[in-house]
């Protein structure tokens, strides 16, 4: 099948939700809504441009990858074969008290991006909050002071497209940091390929561990478990607020409920399921080897592998994946921004062993759907070879038959807007 319009990234379950086609076309002709599946979507509102339209296709994360050069972590640095660049590795949180607790894991992303905005080093941060208007909506923020960044902190478990942004800031010559998932700082590398302004007024990107993006559904039928619609809703906060934080909701009519983490993710028990998009499924970098900096919640606070119902303070593992990345966390820790202690790397791999399978299952899954005549992403420089002879025979034939399968099934098919 041939990709020749946005429609068919989304029908073949290649779409990441980032908004980045909306930024490049323009508003007037793409503009990203929620489909019929509950995820947020590119709608073609007219006709695109072949030229424009393959502009997308190069940069749009869901059809091209392309993995860290050689060189990105420097001379002193590593390369991971699963956890890819490492120039430095920590544990810390923001030394921020505040922040350290309103922050979802440790508040180390919104310490680093205060610190990069006070510094003068950005103008402003890009980055995504909760919907005031449909709090289980998550809106791209443009922030330009310490409380707005403060304000969009804590995760957010749903579709958010924060690139829809982005050329709005590069056409006003505003330096920024993108705060985003690892997909996002995707689209921003491919991005730079054509566009040399990328590499001066985006001078860092951060990301996170990802587990994968689920749809709206799942924190619908959160608020309905309490028989609570969603348009009663005036807030949802999916973490924060102590780690690992309850998923808070409250009612325009002052009702609240709380939801630990267990009962939200590790329980088997309840009426919502986390349905990951497939896109992610068959993802080479769910842990954000293109950004500068990358953090993941740190599971020395776990117990018995769980994380606790009662709320601690947060601890966030912290990678510097490029030079520039390296000397950004010693200045934030030298200015008292955060607060760094050494890391393992066997103390990453032990406790994220959890995104393994993702990172050297790919290769099988990728020619799964090839094999079973889907589109699929062109992956380039995520150790192809060294990912298979990881999984192995028999679970690389696992990969590829079960997602041949799911093809076939129809699994992986999203309904797009032409079919809505």
């Amino acid at each position: 099948m041939k990709i020749n319009n946005l429609d068919t990234i989304i029908e073949s379950g290649l779409c990441v939700g980032c908004g980045i086609c909306q930024s490049l076309a323009g508003r007037e002709t793409v503009t990203m809504e929620v489909s019929p599946d509950q995820r947020l979507r590119p709608r073609t509102k007219k006709p695109l441009a072949d030229v424009a339209f393959q502009k997308i296709v190069q940069v749009c994360p869901g059809v091209t990858l392309r993995g860290p050069t050689k060189d990105q972590a420097g001379p002193a640095g590593t390369t991971h074969n699963t956890f890819g660049p490492i120039t430095c590795l920590y544990r810390g949180w923001a030394s921020n008290e505040n922040v350290r607790f309103h922050g979802a894991s440790g508040g180390v992303l919104t310490a680093l991006a205060t610190h990069l905005l006070e510094s003068g080093k950005v103008e402003a941060v890009l980055h995504v909050e909760a919907s005031a208007e449909e709090p289980i909506m998550t809106n791209a923020r443009v922030s330009t002071s310490a409380r707005q960044i403060y304000d969009g902190a804590q995760s957010r478990y749903g579709p958010g497209a924060p690139l829809t942004k982005v050329h709005h800031l590069l056409d006003a010559n505003c330096v920024f940091l993108v705060i985003g998932k690892p997909c996002d700082i995707a689209a921003i590398k491919n991005l730079a390929r054509f566009d040399e302004r990328v590499e001066t007024q985006i001078p860092y990107m951060f990301t996170m561990f990802c587990g994968g993006l689920p749809s709206l559904q799942m924190p619908s039928d959160m608020a309905e478990h309490f028989g609570v619609k969603v348009n009663e809703l005036s807030r949802f906060r999916f973490r924060g607020d102590g780690w690992p934080g309850l998923t808070h909701m409250e009612t325009q009519d002052g009702r609240s409920f709380d939801l630990t983490y267990q009962e939200c993710y590790l329980s088997e028990n309840t009426p919502w399921t986390y349905d990951a998009q497939f896109r992610c499924k068959i993802c080479p970098d769910s842990i954000g080897e293109l950004a500068d900096v990358v953090c993941a919640d740190d599971g020395s606070v776990l117990e018995n592998e769980k994380p606790m119902d009662r709320a601690v303070p947060g601890l966030s593992i912290i990678i510097s994946r490029t030079p520039k990345g390296e000397v950004l966390l010693r200045d934030a820790e030298s200015s008292g921004a955060i607060v760094l202690e050494s890391l393992s790397e066997a103390e990453l791999v032990t406790m994220h062993a959890s995104h393994i399978p993702r990172k050297i299952g790919w290769p099988a899954r990728t020619l799964g759907l090839v094999l079973a005549g889907n589109p699929t992403i062109k992956v380039r420089r995520f150790r192809r070879a060294k990912a298979i002879l990881a999984s192995g025979p028999i679970d690389f034939l696992k990969n590829l038959i079960g997602t041949f399968r799911r093809v076939r099934r129809g699994v992986v098919v999203e309904v797009g807007f032409n079919k809505s």
